[in-house]
Parts: C-alpha cells; structure tokens; sequence
C-alpha cells in the first residue's frame, strides 16, 4: 500500500503529453519567456520586501541577504532547467517530482507551490495597494485606511490580532483586473507583461542614476547592525533570515517553467528564460538594495512602500521623478500579478489531468484556449486573501512554500540522474551532485531559519493538504486507477 503512495508517470509519457499541440496555444519565445521571468521577479522583491528585510532582520546588510538568496536560486535554476528542457509540461516543479519522486511527493509539492504562486499573487496585490495610495496621495487623494489595509495582522508578541480595518480594497481590484486579463489568452498578457517589463527596467536604473549621488554613506553604519539578542534579528542570524524573507523575489524563474506547453521551443528556450531572467533580476536587486539602503536609515523602511519613500526623501524638487517612480512601480507590480496568477492556473490545470484535482480545473475556454474555470477560482481566493492579510505573513509563507518545492527539485535532480542516467537531456545540471546536494540543503537551511510562526502555518497547510489527497485526490488518481487495474 505505501508503495502505491510512491508511483511515478512516465517520462516518456510526459515528454509526449508536452509535444502535444492540440491544448494550449504555443505562442512564447525566448525573449517572450524571459521577460516574463523578469516580469515576476522584479517586484514585490525590490520595491516591498526590500525595505521590510532590512528594517526588521538585516539592515543595510539586506545586500548580503539578497546575494545568499541569488546563489541558491542560481544552483536552484540550474536543476529546473534540467527538468523544463526534458520534460517540458506545464506543471512546474509538481511534475517533476512526479516523474523523479512519485506521487504523493508530487502532491505535496502541488500543495506547497499554491502558498508560492497564490500567495504570492496576495502578496504583491497589497504592495501594489500601497503603492497606489501613496500615489494619490500625491494627488491630494486620501483612500481611507479602513478600506485599503488588512484587518488581519501576526506580530512575535501579539499573535495574530484585528487592526480595525475592512478590507483592502484596491488589492482586491487588482486581482480582479489580472484575473479577466488572463482568462482572454496568454497571448495578450504576455505583451501587457513585455510593455510592463520594459518600463520597470528602466525605473529602477532610473532609481539607481538618481539615487546615487544623494547616498548618505552613515545610513550604512554599521553595516551589520548588531543583534538584538533574538535569533533572526540583526547580526549574522538576520542575514540569513533576511535572505529566507526576500527569498520571495526570485520565485519567478520557477513560474516561466509553467508555461513549457505554451513556448514555441521549450527544450532550447526554458533554461533561457529561466537563467537569463535569474541574472539580470539578480544585479538589480543588489544595486537597488545599496541605493534604498543609502538614501533612507534601514530603521524607517518597515512601509509598503519603500522606494517611494526614499524619493520623497530626496525633497520637493524630486516631486514629478516621484510620481513617474510611482507609476511605473505600479506597472511593474502589476506584471508580477500577471505571472504568478497565470503559473497557479496551470498548475492547477496539470494536477487536474492527473485527477488529484476535479477535472473542472483541466477545461478549457474554447475560444480562447485558456483554463478559465481554474482562473475564474483562483482569482477568487486571490481576491479573498488579499483583502484580508498583510504583506509580511504572505511574503514569509511564500518563501516557504518555495524553499520546500525548490529543495524537492534538488533531490529530485539527484534521483532522476541515478534512476535514469540514459535519459535524454537538452540541458544538464552541470556538477551532480554537487549543485543539487548544495541547492537542497541550503534550502533546508532557510527553511530553518524562517520564524517558527511560519512553520506552524506550513504544517497546517500540508495538514490540510493530505486530508485532501487521502479524502479525493488518491482515489482519483489515474496513475492510481491504472496500477489498479492492470494488478486486477
């Protein structure tokens, strides 16, 4: 019976399942697929996270948090290409844990990727909330804080408590937009996601060349604040629980790796995207992180908002530069939305096919070959969860999930390559083991020293997860049903 917990798909079935050109409309290239990774990368990270990690676990040393971050989802990236470029289906690190490790694996690391992409989506649509109402302030409009900020919170010392607001509104609105976006077709939001790219490139080097004169080199003293006598606040355990914290930025090569059954060339153009977005997301987040750093004390960064703030600290004169900023960080938000929003759908739809999920999930539009039934649900509870939690216990439960999926990927890299090592592949790992053994376990190290509220939340989650499986996934399972008949 255990061992039924442990079946795996056939490789060779899925490489057949990707080549099929009857289901989604293969309309990406590599450029295409890069920029979506950019489009998901470059966001929340920069202009929300960045200023939270600093202000509550590393300070100005949130630089060396980003660079650890980097390297482990460089090592990371390197196993997933691996694994887009041989098996090039939809479903992300879900499906390669089903062909390397099996299937209840698999279903966890289903379950997991929903706090990443779904969280995720929360996640950026309350810094895009932020956003936007410190723009209008700029207009003289004031949104009333009842109506555009949480009325959940979670702090160390309170637990979770009510802050006396409704709901945040504006992030609900959001949400809504990307979700009727997306169900029209992957064509048009992978241009709304180009023009998007384009103009937050530019705004944060743009940041950059402004901020740099203005940089006041005392905001940098000490570089590593000292700690504060609490694990994972300040000091050396800060950094470390920093780059488990802003670990969230870089999740968006790992949503390029959903959209396999939609790129025109997914064997040569996966790792493209993949690793290219990886690199050129990563020197901007370092040189963005010095500036913000530089240009407002670490103290003052715990806002939504902090980039804005750093530009209304560069006084009136920089007012207009403020509100192009404003903008364009806005548009940039809003890709991230797209991305994340459209990598969830599909990986619903694939554990669909699989029947761990009702078939409802795998239906496609008709006209505009879109899984809608899937997006219309998932907008939903992005809808929900967005008006009702803060951007701090979303983007933490989003490293989790990822850092649990991206560790999965790892040993499933290790397990693939001593099961399977005639396989065909366009794209090696190169040095197994020695990149998957290192991306697995420093995974397994930011997991730990993520705060144990967040484990907490993660365990109830795979609770649920596997009441789910046991209850309808496992019965309904094809690969399921299949064993059992052919051992009838």
């Amino acid at each position: 019976m255990v061992a039924r917990l442990f079946l795996r798909k056939s490789i060779e079935a899925l490489q057949k399942e990707g080549a099929d050109k009857t289901g989604f409309r293969r309309a990406l290239g590599p450029l295409q697929l890069t920029a979506m990774g950019i489009g998901a990368i470059i966001g929340a990270g920069i202009f929300v996270l960045t200023g939270q990690a600093a202000a509550s676990y590393a300070g100005p040393a949130v630089v060396i948090s980003f660079i650890i971050a980097s390297i482990l989802c460089f090592f990371t990236a390197l196993c997933y290409a691996e694994f887009a470029s041989t098996i090039p289906v939809s479903g992300s690190a879900y499906t390669y844990a089903y062909a390397s490790l099996g299937e209840i694996v698999a279903w966890t690391i289903g379950w997991a990727l929903i706090l990443e992409y779904l969280f995720s989506v929360c996640a950026v649509a309350v810094g895009w909330s932020g956003y936007l109402s410190s723009l209008l302030r700029d207009f003289g409009i004031v949104l009333p804080k009842m109506l555009s900020s949480a009325p959940f919170n979670h702090s160390p010392t309170q637990g979770w408590y009510l802050t006396g607001d409704m709901l945040n509104l504006p992030a609900m609105f959001i949400v809504a937009v990307i979700g009727i976006l997306i169900t029209v077709g992957i064509q048009a939001a992978a241009r709304l996601n180009e023009a998007m790219v384009v103009i937050k490139v530019a705004i944060v080097l743009l940041f950059i060349a402004f901020g740099i004169p203005f940089v006041k080199t005392g905001n940098w003293t000490p570089f590593i604040p000292e700690n504060t006598g609490q694990f994972g606040h300040f000091g050396w355990s800060g950094i470390f629980r920093g780059a488990s914290v802003v670990f969230f930025a870089y999740i968006g090569f790992d949503a390029v790796s959903t959209l396999a059954q939609e790129a025109r060339h997914p064997k040569k153009d996966m790792p493209l995207g993949m690793l290219g977005s990886l690199s050129v997301s990563t020197i901007l987040y370092i040189l963005v992180a010095l500036v913000l750093t530089g240009l407002v004390s670490h103290t003052d960064l715990n806002v939504p908002d902090p980039i804005a703030k750093a530009i209304d600290n560069l006084g009136p004169s920089f007012a207009w530069f403020g509100l192009i900023i404003k903008f364009a960080i806005l548009a940039g938000l809003t890709s991230v939305i797209l991305v994340m929003l459209v990598g969830q759908t599909r990986i619903f739809y694939t554990m669909a096919h699989d029947g761990l999920m009702p078939m409802i999930f795998a239906k496609l539009h008709h006209k505009f070959r879109t899984p809608y039934v899937t997006t219309i649900i998932t907008t939903l509870l992005g809808l929900i969860i967005a008006g009702l939690f803060p951007v701090g216990i979303l983007a933490e439960l989003v490293s989790m999930g990822a850092l649990l999926a991206f560790g999965i990927v790892n040993i499933g890299i290790l397990v693939l390559h001593y099961r399977r090592p005639d396989l065909v592949r366009p794209f090696k790992t190169p040095f197994v083991p020695f990149v998957p053994l290192i991306g697995g376990l420093g995974c397994l190290f930011q997991m730990i020293v993520l705060p144990l509220n967040t484990w907490i939340q993660l365990i109830v989650w795979l609770l649920i997860g596997c009441i789910i499986y046991f209850s309808y996934g496992k019965k309904n399972s094809l690969i399921q049903k299949a064993h059992q008949q052919s051992h009838q």
